[in-house]
């Protein structure tokens, strides 16, 4: 495994990162599909045992269950010192006023509810999971940096907003002498391109870490279209992403894993991978030898002629993802 700085920061991550949205309990939350403690353990013991030392989940995430099972086997599996935790704040976690967004009474109760669920004295990257338009930037701002300075944060990281938003909270930060954002957790891969046209050159010109979410587009870019999974079939969410068109760049991905003998998820992540803005994608896994195929991938180079190919259908759309 190869270790990379994300942002213009001295912390070191692995190359690739583990998803943990994956791992929690089927009956809490909206996820159906995650794999109960039993059967995550081992995949986050494989990651551990590939080198891989940077896991992002949400407190969201099976409504906190996943955070509990990362946390469990993180503790059993490796030194805390030497991994890095991610999660996120804003998502709906109880009914009633102040269940879900970005206040400070919000953000301070989220942030030791997911402290207690992960078992840890501090979060080394805390990220907003999606843009407050209810609370006014200043207070969320403010709060986060409150975090970071009392020890409960080191880092704080932003996910899927416009351009203009992320450059506002970077702008309300440097004006207020508040800790700002070192990362950007966006929607990336071949069948959602849209953040080539600002976010990403924002973030490369500002020395901002990017670690995509899907970068394998929910599993798509990984078999042939017409196939399915359970996921596919129960994730709401998922299929609001992609559309039927989608199906000529999954195709384009298939001739070239093909043509070099290796699988479509291999050839998807490398995609990613060679984008020069991109720190360390995000990868899911539900199987052992998903996590062992995403490890693989980084040994794969992709020819200037293979990346044309698989960029030549891409159509423009609307950003997915933000809600």
């Amino acid at each position: 495994m190869r270790y990379v700085k994300l942002g213009n920061t001295g912390l070191d991550v692995s190359e690739i990162a583990l998803g943990c949205m994956t791992y929690g309990a089927p009956d809490r939350g909206t996820h159906p599909w995650s794999l109960p403690e039993e059967q995550s353990r081992p995949l986050l013991k494989q990651a551990v045992e590939a080198g891989i030392n940077f896991f992002d989940t949400a407190n969201v995430y099976s409504l906190g269950s996943s955070e509990e099972i990362v946390g469990r086997a993180l503790k059993d599996f490796t030194n805390r010192d030497e991994v890095v935790i991610a999660t996120k704040v804003f998502n709906k976690m109880h009914d009633g006023p102040n269940g879900f967004g970005l206040s400070r009474k919000a953000i301070f109760a989220q942030a030791d509810a997911s402290l207690r669920r992960l078992g840890t004295d501090f979060i080394d990257l805390y990220q907003i999971h999606r843009w407050d338009r209810r609370t006014p930037i200043e207070e969320t701002m403010e709060a986060l940096h409150d975090l970071v300075k009392s020890g409960k944060v080191r880092y704080l990281g932003a996910s899927s907003m416009y351009t203009w938003q992320f450059a506002k909270a970077q702008h309300v930060a440097v004006v207020g002498g508040w800790t700002p954002f070192i990362s950007m957790q966006n929607h990336y891969n071949l069948l959602a391109r849209e953040e080539e046209r600002e976010m990403l050159p924002y973030c490369q010109d500002q020395g901002i870490g990017v670690i995509p979410w899907s970068p394998l587009a929910r599993g798509r870019l990984t078999r042939p279209w017409d196939a399915t999974s359970n996921r596919l079939e129960t994730d709401t969410f998922g299929k609001t992403l992609y559309k039927d068109e989608d199906s000529q760049i999954v195709s384009a991905v298939g001739k070239v894993a093909e043509t070099r003998g290796v699988s479509m998820a291999q050839v998807a992540l490398a995609w990613v991978r060679s984008r020069q803005a991109v720190t360390a994608p995000i990868i899911g896994a539900s199987k052992q030898s998903q996590l062992a195929e995403a490890v693989a991938a980084l040994e794969v180079e992709l020819s200037e002629d293979e990346v044309q190919s698989l960029e030549a259908a891409y159509t423009p759309r609307e950003n997915a993802g933000f809600r």
